[in-house]
This record gives C-alpha cells, sequence and structure tokens, in this order.
C-alpha cells in the first residue's frame, strides 16, 4: 500500500465502527496499522481489548523453531504486546530465509518440507506465552484440518479457518464440516476481488455486477457489496473486505439495519459456481 494509505484507513474504519483487523507480515503494513491501533487508544476512542487483531504466520516461518521469534517480529512491528489471533497462512512452507517467496535458477518456488502438526504445537506454546490469545489456520481443507484435530496430544484446535469465501464460492461441505468442529469461517474476498491479473482468476465475472445481488440490494435501498457481505454474516460467516476508499469502508458496515429473507438467502446461495478468484497460483 501506498505509504500512510493503510494507517489512514484503518483509523477510518476504527472511527466507524470496526474492530476485527485481519492483518499480516506479508502486506507489508502491519506498523501503520499499529500506529493506528495506537493513535486511537491514545485519543481514548477506543481502548486495545476492543481490537481483535489477527497477524499470520508465513509460508518461510514453518519449521517450529521460527514460529515464536516469526510472531515475536510481528508484535515489535506492531508495537503491541499480543494479537488476539494468530494462523498459519498457508498449509504449505517454503525454504526458509531472507526471501518471501523463494525462487530457483528457473524462477520455481523452492519448497520446503515441515510437519503441520509441529507448526502448530509452536503455535500452542506461543498462546501459552500469551503472545496470541487464539490460534487458527488459512486456505486449509478438510484433510488438513483433520491433521490437527487428529493429532495426538492436541492443546488446542483452530478456532478459524480463513477461507475465500462469497455467493459465488460458497464453501458448503468446508463450511459444514468446520460448524460440527466449532471452527469459525473468516471470509476473504466476500465481495470477489479486484480484477488484477497477476493473482486473480479474471475469467469469473465480477461478483458486484451481479443481476441477482443488485436486484436484492434495490429492494432494500442497499449496494450489491452490501447484499454479499450480509449473506455471509447471516450464514455464520465472519467477513474481512478490503477497501481502501473512506465512502466504502462505511458503507461496507452498513449491514447491520437489514436482513436478507429464507428465499434471498436460498437465491443467492444458489449463485454458487464453485470457482475461486484467488486461485494462490504459487
Amino acid at each position: 500500500t501506498p505509504k500512510g494509505s493503510c494507517l489512514e484507513s484503518v483509523k477510518i474504519a476504527i472511527d466507524t465502527g470496526y474492530r476485527h483487523i485481519d492483518g499480516a507480515f506479508v502486506y507489508y503494513n502491519e506498523h501503520e496499522v499499529g500506529q493506528a491501533i495506537r493513535e486511537k487508544i491514545a485519543e481514548g476512542r477506543i481502548k486495545r481489548e476492543d481490537i481483535f487483531y489477527c497477524g499470520k504466520l508465513w509460508n518461510t516461518c514453518h519449521p517450529p523453531e521460527l514460529v515464536r521469534p516469526t510472531l515475536e517480529k510481528t508484535l515489535k512491528i506492531l508495537q503491541l504486546d499480543y494479537v488476539d489471533l494468530y494462523i498459519i497462512e498457508l498449509p504449505m512452507a517454503f525454504k526458509p530465509g531472507d526471501a518471501i517467496y523463494p525462487k530457483d535458477e528457473n524462477g520455481k518456488i523452492i519448497y520446503h518440507e515441515t510437519d503441520l502438526c509441529a507448526t502448530w504445537e509452536a503455535m500452542e506454546a506461543c498462546k501459552d506465552a500469551g503472545l496470541a490469545k487464539s490460534i487458527g489456520v488459512s486456505n486449509f481443507n478438510r484433510r488438513q484440518l483433520e491433521m490437527i484435530l487428529n493429532k495426538p496430544g492436541l492443546k488446542y484446535k483452530p478456532v478459524s479457518n480463513q477461507v475465500e469465501c462469497h455467493p459465488y464460492f460458497t464453501q458448503p461441505k468446508l463450511l459444514e464440516f468446520c460448524r460440527q468442529h466449532d471452527i469459525v469461517i473468516v471470509g476473504y474476498s466476500p465481495l470477489g476481488t479486484s480484477r488484477d491479473e497477476t493473482w486473480v482468476n479474471v475469467s469469473s465475472p465480477p461478483l458486484l455486477k451481479d443481476p441477482v445481488l443488485n436486484a436484492i440490494g434495490k429492494k432494500y435501498k442497499k449496494t450489491a457489496a452490501q447484499v454479499a457481505l450480509r449473506f455471509s454474516v447471516q450464514r455464520g460467516v465472519v467477513v474481512i473486505p478490503k477497501s481502501f476508499n473512506p465512502q466504502r469502508i462505511r458503507e461496507n458496515f452498513q449491514i447491520f439495519d437489514f436482513s436478507l429473507t429464507e428465499k434471498e438467502m436460498k437465491e443467492i446461495e444458489a449463485l454458487n459456481k464453485n470457482v475461486r478468484y484467488v486461485e494462490l497460483l504459487m
């Protein structure tokens, strides 16, 4: 993000009423997020315990001995004493080192073999040390979740699984599995995504142009985006819409003054195409 834009966006979001902030070391803006939180605390607008901050363990830091130092580095950048949630960002490891995307001479990612269960044990130790209030995962499928849930000596199960989730990709099976195990689904790209071809499958139509979402929006005097967010929230999915536009940041928050009927929920569920915008091609 351009210098300062993240700082301003987080301050606007906090003033609007947002309390859940989804961050990551690889977004390279945690210093601005931390500053925004601290400024709002200093203003007396919020207390630290009002904010729910999620940080992420990157792919190059899966070896157990790297987990705690990586989280400590994040806390130092944020200038906070703890994160509310710390999650394994992807169920795959890259070669440890300074390169975020380590590549060989042919430009191919260099992977690293690690044991997800051992990584999880190091995450549990971070929770025990008070550095993270809760621990979870991201982009895990059912098989990967089961590896952890069935791990001998499991101390804490993942509280959440952050995955792509929106009306075109409703994740019904994963949602049901997670419900059975009291794992909250946090839906990223809940409005679809930007149309950036470097990391987005742009062959799928833009979600917010969908006629069904727009027609329902018209009825409630809401935007297609507000309808999409309301849909997710009503089915128990946590949403983390990304925006740097002050008007949209406020709009995305205005979804608690209406609710969708059962018929409308079914109509939106029927839009599912089972396609990912974020294909994580690496």
